[in-house]
């Protein structure tokens, strides 16, 4: 559907349903309202297209963003007309919907549909690679202590299958200079060293990491550079031809807020006949990305959620949707990081972290402290303790309010002078 008839549509539902009570039609011009503190009524609004369960203030939208009720509409119509058409869809129109999507889906990203397929999640994105790499006994992987652990698992999964050396290095969480962090990685290149794995937003901190710089000092070594990027698409503006990476995974089910079971891969065009592909395709002479993408069957409707989605992206703007998430964190971090016991485990550089934050509490471990904030204060988070990171992960959505993020300030204020 085109931006146009969405925004007419959902002007439309504005009418009839309660998550809706204000009119969002074609003439009007949200992403010229300016962004600032009194922009409040703007978000407001937004609020209003999510169905909030009352018993807690859900603090940990990082795992799963859970979709709006437009997108959900739509979602809803695309299961019905799916099973609807059954095998008459399945065999006709599937395929041409998921290259238009897929088309759209690039665009967004900064890349081509030649060099992008649409998968389950960032795990199955990334491991395609990690999995799929031409490995020989003795070749070097690089990846960072903080790293997703699926990941982390798959590299030892071929150190046991090929004879791979796995080198790790342990990124600070609060690093001085970009240049510090490029350096950790370039101290373990050797010779031997064939793919490097960095995050783009490290899942437990949030921190985010040079990319195009680490990239260009790999490359300089003739080292491949895999990106997880599970918290970035529809977090902030991404551009993957800006980045230079040579393969980059995420998470459509978290930021850009498709339903579960949705993520992306991107390959760079010139490496995508090196890469092995999980299950083989029938024409496994082409060239073409494709022959990374043979899943079988699976829930088509979700793919054609991702359209809707990136509608209600654009409907909000991404560069807005990025102030107010970085906003949202820095309202509440920056009013603990001076708390005595209170450790906030992200850079407070404003170009280093984005929505997602840690803190804890320095004598209150991490799972205790989430329990906490649950039992008492109701307020729902992640525990994380590994990796020099302890406290709970916090990631607003953009539905949550100043008014939100003041009851956790309170009750980690109130928690850390339980000594």
């Amino acid at each position: 559907m085109k931006k146009r008839q969405f925004l007419r549509r959902l002007g439309q539902v504005a009418l009839v349903t309660p998550f809706l009570p204000l009119s969002l039609n074609a003439q009007d011009d949200l992403s010229s309202l300016p962004y600032a503190l009194d922009e409040e009524e703007f978000w407001l609004r937004i609020r209003k297209d999510y169905c909030l369960k009352p018993d807690y203030i859900n603090l940990e939208n990082g795992y799963y963003n859970f979709i709006p009720q437009p997108t959900m509409e739509k979602y809803i119509e695309h299961l019905k007309m799916v099973n609807y058409e059954a095998s008459y869809y399945m065999r006709t129109d599937q395929w041409d919907n998921k290259a238009r999507v897929r088309d759209r889906l690039a665009k967004l990203v900064g890349t081509t549909s030649e060099e992008l397929i649409i998968t389950r999640n960032t795990t199955e994105s990334l491991d395609l690679i990690i999995g799929g790499y031409p490995w020989e006994k003795g070749d070097e992987a690089i990846f960072a202590k903080q790293d997703y652990g699926a990941m982390k698992d798959h590299f030892q999964l071929m150190s046991k299958k090929y004879g791979i050396i796995n080198k790790v290095v342990s990124i600070p969480n609060h690093p001085e200079s970009d240049e510090e962090i490029v350096s950790l990685y370039e101290a373990q290149i050797t010779s031997r060293t064939k793919l490097m794995m960095v995050c783009h937003m490290v899942n437990i901190t949030g921190q985010i990491l040079p990319i195009r710089k680490l990239s260009n000092m790999a490359h300089t070594y003739g080292v491949e550079v895999l990106v997880d990027g599970a918290h970035c698409i529809g977090h902030f503006d991404v551009n993957l031809k800006e980045l230079q990476c040579d393969y980059y995974g995420s998470s459509l089910h978290k930021w850009l807020s498709v339903p579960l079971g949705s993520g992306m891969l991107y390959v760079a065009k010139e490496k995508i006949t090196k890469i092995w592909p999980l299950f083989a395709d029938y024409n496994d002479a082409t060239k073409e990305i494709q022959r990374l993408n043979h899943t079988g069957t699976i829930p088509v409707h979700t793919d054609l959620a991702i359209d809707d989605a990136i509608d209600y992206l654009e409907l909000i703007g991404v560069n807005r949707k990025e102030k107010r998430l970085r906003y949202l964190q820095k309202y509440w971090s920056d009013q603990l990081r001076e708390v005595k016991y209170i450790n906030v485990n992200t850079p407070k550089e404003i170009e280093r972290s984005c929505g997602i934050a840690n803190v804890g509490i320095a004598h209150i471990n991490p799972k205790d402290l989430a329990k906490n904030l649950l039992d008492e204060f109701k307020i729902f988070t992640v525990a994380i303790d590994y990796a020099n990171v302890k406290g709970c992960r916090i990631t607003p959505n953009v539905y949550t309010t100043k008014k939100e993020l003041d009851v956790f300030v309170n009750a980690m204020k109130t928690l850390a002078q339980r000594v």
